[in-house]
């Protein structure tokens, strides 16, 4: 009467298949971490330019000037620091600025920021004095 059960060199053939299957698979979501981290940072710096976007809509609005020029400083979301730069340039339409926003999150990577936001904005802030109804 024969032993039912696995050989030795089956047994053998599992193993080699499982450590060659593990360290791949754990690999993978290795990266797969990784890549969900740098998205998430992604995300949080285009919410950094976007808000930046909307702060430099307002300024404009209320101070009626646009013009060309750089700024650059800190914004902080949650609970970390984001280093941002604007530079504003003329086209060659008239009264026609472009923005562009990086960031990052490190000081001293301006030049390969995590996002960069790139907008148009007119300089022609001139409101139109309309009446309003029911008022004289």
């Amino acid at each position: 009467m024969r032993a039912r059960g696995f050989t030795l060199v089956e047994v053998m053939v599992a193993l080699a298949v499982v450590a060659i299957a593990l360290p791949a698979v754990l690999m993978a979501l290795y990266q797969q971490t990784d890549n969900t981290a740098y998205l998430r940072d992604k995300s949080m710096a285009h919410m950094v330019a976007a808000n930046k976007l909307q702060e430099m809509r307002l300024v404009i609005a209320s101070t009626r000037n646009l013009s060309a020029g750089k700024d650059s400083g800190v914004a902080q979301m949650t609970d970390r620091d984001w280093y941002w730069w604007v530079e504003t340039k003329t086209t060659e339409a008239d009264l026609f600025y472009r923005v562009e926003i990086r960031v990052a999150q490190e000081e001293g990577q301006q030049e390969q920021p995590l996002y960069t936001l790139n907008a148009f904005m007119s300089a022609d802030l001139q409101v139109d004095a309309a009446p309003v109804p029911g008022e004289p």
